[in-house]
């Protein structure tokens, strides 16, 4: 694999592991999987194009818009959907159903303001690449940097502050961290603020990165193959198999095209389910039924 590949792969990979961390932290949490994290990374992409980047504004309002619309949007899904299920202790199928239908309903409503068309975001760059031995994609390049900041930044959170360790003992044990005085409503409403930052941040990415379209949120399919790959029930996990499944993703399409190098990366997820179904990380979490 040539090393363009590679830094390519790698690129790629931090838009994933963004999409991936996301994904991993609501099933971390609450047990079961967000599918209508992809509607929100595509209507906080969209909410960032309208309001900030088409009025010539730069790459960091329009992250920060884009965050700020994910986080209102997960949250108010968390309100409408996830809060009254958990009060009434419904089964992983209730789960689904709704993250179903609030996905639907977000993917919805923005087909109906912007139909079916294809939008591109401004050029946030002067120079589009950068030679350093080899050519880099200037956007590809700060992509990087920033998913990487994000990303330790939320890693700092969690392991070293006081909401971090709030959020680590909902996560192991909602129930028990309620009786010690930890509130869980607000640590699950600040899990869904973090997981709409950075589906924000992502939906940005893919935007800059491919087009921005109205079923950009499919995309959130990566996300989840990543989590398979890393462990669902492991944020480091999600991580590690998000960089590895840009890296395999990004040879395999140079190799086999885009067509066969999606059939691959399926495979590779089927492989990973009946090898070793608790994914790299080696964390083994059930979802709740």
């Amino acid at each position: 694999m040539s090393l363009q590949i590679l830094i390519n792969g790698l690129a790629t990979g931090s838009i994933y592991a963004l999409i991936a961390t996301g994904f991993a932290l609501i099933f971390n949490v609450l047990k079961f999987s967000n599918f209508s994290h992809g509607a929100t990374m595509t209507a906080a992409a969209f909410t960032a194009f309208f309001l900030v980047s088409q009025k010539g504004m730069g790459l960091v309002p329009t992250l920060l818009a884009a965050g700020a619309a994910g986080a209102c949007i997960a949250l108010f899904g968390e309100f409408v959907g996830f809060r009254r299920i958990l009060k009434n202790h419904s089964s992983a199928t209730y789960f689904f159903v709704s993250s179903i239908t609030l996905g639907t309903l977000y993917e919805g409503l923005v087909t109906i303001r912007v139909g079916s068309n294809f939008f591109n975001f401004p050029s946030f760059f002067e120079t589009p690449t950068l030679d350093l031995g080899i050519i880099i994609s200037t956007s590809d390049a700060i992509m990087f940097l920033i998913s990487i900041a994000a990303l330790l930044i939320l890693g700092y959170i969690i392991q070293k502050t006081r909401l971090g360790r709030a959020l680590r003992a909902v996560s192991f044990d909602r129930d028990t961290a309620q009786l010690m005085g930890i509130d869980s409503t607000r640590i699950i409403q600040l899990t869904f603020v973090i997981s709409g930052v950075l589906a924000g941040f992502a939906g940005v990415f893919l935007g800059i990165k491919y087009t921005l379209y109205p079923t950009l949120g499919s995309l959130v399919v990566k996300g989840f193959i990543a989590s398979v790959i890393g462990g669902l029930g492991s944020l480091p996990g999600a991580i590690i198999g998000a960089f590895l499944l840009g890296v395999v993703e990004t040879g395999l399409l140079s190799v086999l095209g885009s067509g066969y190098s999606t059939i691959a990366t399926f495979a590779i997820m089927l492989v990973f389910l009946l090898l070793r179904p608790q994914g790299i990380a080696g964390s083994n979490v059930q979802e709740k039924a």
